[in-house]
Formats: C-alpha cells, structure tokens, sequence
C-alpha cells in the first residue's frame, strides 16, 4: 500500500486547485504534482466538508454503523428467500409422479 502523502502537500494540492485560472484543468493540475485526478477531486470534496460545507461525510463510526444497519435491514429479505426456495423445493417433492 502506497504511503499517504503528508499533510501540507496535500493541503498545498488543494489551495493549487481551488486557485487555478479558467481553462487549467484538475487533470493537468493532478499531473503538475504526481496525483491522480480522483485523488485529487477526492481531496477537494474532504476539504469542502471539513471547512464546514453542506453535505457532511459520514464519520468513519456512523459509516460503520450505517453498515451494519444496511446489513441488518438486508438479512430478513435473505432469510426469507431462501424460505420460499424451500418450500418450492418441497412442494415439488410432494408432487405426484408422472
């Protein structure tokens, strides 16, 4: 796994980024400093959020338990498909032979 880069290069990537002039693209900006372009679109979004914009990120405990609780929601629907499977399966079985 790559090492993360350090904190104020990445906060330099970013004041680059929102400072750029019309027609300089993220890509070319991301190509300047060796990041990828997601990485550095990625980047510009957790700052948006950590200076207070409108759409928080999840903090990584309530993602956890957004997870499980997605999780839980879904088992039942598991649970009863494999029911209706077994009693398809069974009622074929009771079936009179041909």
């Amino acid at each position: 796994m790559p090492k993360p880069y350090p904190r104020k290069f990445r906060e330099d990537v970013v004041r680059v980024a929102r400072s750029r002039e019309p027609g300089v693209t993220l890509e070319q900006i991301a190509a300047d400093f060796g990041v990828h372009p997601i990485t550095l679109s990625k980047r510009l979004r957790r700052a948006d959020t950590d200076e207070g914009g409108a759409k928080p990120a999840p903090v990584s405990g309530e993602s956890a338990e957004l997870r499980e609780a997605r999780k839980r929601i879904r088992l039942p629907g598991q649970e009863n498909e494999v029911l209706r499977r077994a009693a398809a399966y069974l009622s074929q079985a009771n079936l009179p032979s041909k």
